[in-house]
């Protein structure tokens, strides 16, 4: 498959309520090829009035979808999860084409992106409340559970399918209807996933997808509109305490999964070899650019140089380029901006006395590029150790106990994931539960799965997406007193 025609074959305006739609005001904005800097395509830039619109097709189309029986739900969840991997190579390249992964990555998204429509179909069937006696022998408890209503999704650049399946599979199969704004950077994927979704058979107005290049005009509205009930966000810390702040004054139901911090531990007991596989997953998977992505190595000091060394070779070895390029393992970083702020991390901790293993610069010629980067030696001012890398930089740290590796672990405001090696069963139960985060991978370095809750504590945000727990986001529960 060519790229020229997977952009050909991509729709570009709005899916407004289920319907190819131009914008408003006619207006229109470019999404950028990340390898060359090139424009790809240009797509409707959604305004204000847009997302009003959108409301009102998702509040008048809210009452019929949740009345709609939850097999009719779960059906239509199917039909998208088996025409999205009808699809599986279009949508590959086509998320390679605008956001830069390898085309490896690519197809591990979808098939990992396609997993919460099944699992969810599967959930819809099985929304369940209670009836018991009432302990005072005066009646009796009757629980139920309804949809919350009409859903704004804001979706994020770096997974630009899972991150919306993950969301949207939910709150169908829960009976809400669903708006969703995709990242700026990213928004044909979700355009030809609202095509999967219309050929599913999806009723009109519960459905509408909004690309815009002025998020803050189309989301503000919405979040004043008492007809919205919820928000769900991925993405940045900053701009998720933002959006916190504005569901504030209507008290509308939140979930946010925001920034991460991931520490990698590695003791002294671990399968070293294990450890460097797992950090290659845990650091590279992505090129780096992911919330998940391991930020900080903390590697025992006693096998620190064995793990470094082959760590170092391994990441040597990545041969970076264009995604859709045969081989490439490293693809562009997703714009400028993104690879300038990866870049002033490393000199940071270089001017700070850090020391390059290996990369540690900008590849020059077209597209966004940087190289896969080890540094160690790094000194405890180092800014990348306080903030999220979001890009192929791997920085190892040694200690000497695990007291003191948990310590440093710890000390950082995220809580999403931790990911420590160790072949110690007692070890692996006390580090567990003493990581503060709303995760933990034990021997392995990607942790990812439609059946998990993802979530995470401290500044990572609140609520959880996948999972049996996923689905009760979008659940209110109501308490009926019986006599």
């Amino acid at each position: 498959m060519l790229a020229r025609d997977v952009i050909a074959s991509v729709p570009t305006d709005m899916w407004l309520g289920g319907v190819q739609t131009p914008s408003a005001s006619g207006a229109r904005f470019a999404v950028l090829d990340p390898a060359t800097g090139e424009e790809l395509t240009t797509v409707a830039d959604a305004t204000a009035a847009d997302g009003i619109t959108a409301l009102d097709q998702a509040a008048a189309a809210q009452s019929e979808w949740a009345a709609t029986p939850p097999r009719v739900r779960a059906e239509i969840l199917r039909r998208a999860f088996d025409l999205l991997h009808a699809r599986a190579d279009e949508f590959s390249l086509l998320m390679t084409l605008e956001m830069g992964k390898s085309l490896a990555e690519s197809r591990g998204e979808v098939n990992y992106g396609g997993e919460f429509l099944r699992w969810f179909s599967e959930e819809a069937v099985r929304i369940g409340g209670r009836f018991t006696s009432a302990p005072a022998g005066n009646g009796a408890i009757l629980v139920t559970k309804s949809p919350v209503g009409p859903v704004l999704a804001i979706t994020p650049w770096n997974f630009p399918l899972a991150m919306g399946t993950r969301k949207i599979g939910p709150a169908l199969a829960a009976g809400c209807t669903v708006i969703v704004k995709p990242a700026e950077d990213t928004p044909l994927t979700m355009l030809l996933l609202g095509q999967v979704f219309a050929d599913a058979g999806l009723p009109r107005g519960v459905l509408s997808i909004l690309p815009t290049s002025d998020a803050g005009a189309v989301t503000g509205p919405l979040m004043k509109d008492p007809r919205l009930r919820k928000v769900t966000f991925t993405g940045s810390t900053e701009v998720g305490k933002l959006l916190v702040r504005g569901a504030a004054d209507r008290l509308l139901r939140t979930s946010m999964e925001l920034g991460g911090n991931a520490p990698f531990i590695v003791f002294d007991d671990a399968d070293i070899d294990a450890a460097v596989d797992g950090a290659m997953l845990a650091k590279m998977r992505n090129g780096g650019e992911a919330c998940t992505a391991a930020n900080r190595l903390y590697v025992a000091n006693s096998v620190r140089e064995e793990f470094t060394t082959k760590l170092t070779a391994r990441i040597e070895a990545l041969t970076v380029g264009p995604g859709e390029q045969d081989g490439t393992d490293i693809g562009p970083l997703v714009n400028d901006k993104q690879r300038r702020s990866v870049a002033a991390l490393v000199d940071d901790a270089v001017a700070k006395g850090a020391r390059v293993r290996t990369g540690g610069t900008t590849l020059g010629g077209s597209g966004f590029f940087y190289a896969p980067t080890v540094l160690d030696q790094i000194p405890d001012d180092a800014q990348l150790l306080r903030a999220e890398i979001f890009g192929p930089v791997a920085a190892i740290v040694g200690f000497d106990t695990e007291d003191e590796a948990i310590a440093a672990a710890n000390d950082t405001e995220y809580g999403l994931v931790a990911y420590f090696f160790t072949e110690n069963l007692d070890r692996t139960l006390r580090v567990s539960a003493a990581l503060d985060t709303g995760m933990v991978g034990v021997n392995r370095g990607a942790i990812s799965d439609a059946a998990a809750p993802f979530g995470g504590v401290k500044e990572s945000g609140f609520g959880r997406e996948g999972g049996s727990e996923g689905i009760e986001e979008y659940l209110e529960t109501k308490y009926i007193a019986l006599r």
